[in-house]
């Protein structure tokens, strides 16, 4: 249904302050970037 996706999207960037992209090839597939930033504390 593509509600996992949205909930996700929201989670990675509302939550977390990330990012997530896709790269789509005809044919060949699609892969999904997510990136999340990391805070060091010490």
């Amino acid at each position: 249904t593509g509600l996992g996706l949205s909930i996700s999207y929201e989670i990675i960037t509302d939550k977390h302050g990330g990012k997530l992209y896709f790269d789509s090839i005809v044919m060949k597939g699609t892969t999904f970037v997510i990136e999340i930033p990391i805070n060091h504390t010490k």
